[in-house]
């Protein structure tokens, strides 16, 4: 006797695994996980943003569109965390200035890591933040 051909089906099928925050579009990524993960992150160590939001606009300093996490910190403190594509693996760059001042410098951002991840965003943007003295004594 020949042996069946007939595939079993699993009827116990475990549901799919949702993505790892990285791997949703960037657009949900950014507002999702890395805006509100920034947002408990600042807060949780007394700098509770102004503002975080996410635009596609001209980037600081040197003009060009991009795509932009923008913050304000008390004392008018402000950040511009740039994207050069919609994707988190694309080249970053960094802005800052005080209140009332435009930045006039471009910092990169991650140059050197292989995998991005959302808590690596999160406390390499908060050590930057941290080294300009902006979140709290040093």
């Amino acid at each position: 006797m020949g042996s069946s051909n007939i595939e079993e089906i699993n009827t116990s099928s475990k549901p799919p695994k949702p993505l790892k925050p990285e791997d949703k579009p960037f657009e949900e990524f950014i507002t999702h996980d890395f805006i509100p993960g920034l947002n408990n992150a600042l807060t949780k160590i007394g700098f509770p943003p102004d503002n975080l939001l996410l635009k596609e606009a001209d980037r600081p300093v040197t003009g060009g569109m991009c795509w932009i996490v923008s913050g304000q910190l008390p004392k008018g403190r402000r950040f511009w965390l740039c994207f050069s594509s919609n994707k988190i693996t694309s080249s970053k760059v960094v802005a800052l200035a005080e209140e009332g001042a435009e930045p006039t410098v471009l910092e990169s951002f991650l140059i050197d890591e292989r995998k991005i991840t959302l808590a690596l965003l999160i406390s390499r943007l908060l050590q930057r933040l941290n080294g300009q003295k902006w979140l709290g004594a040093n």
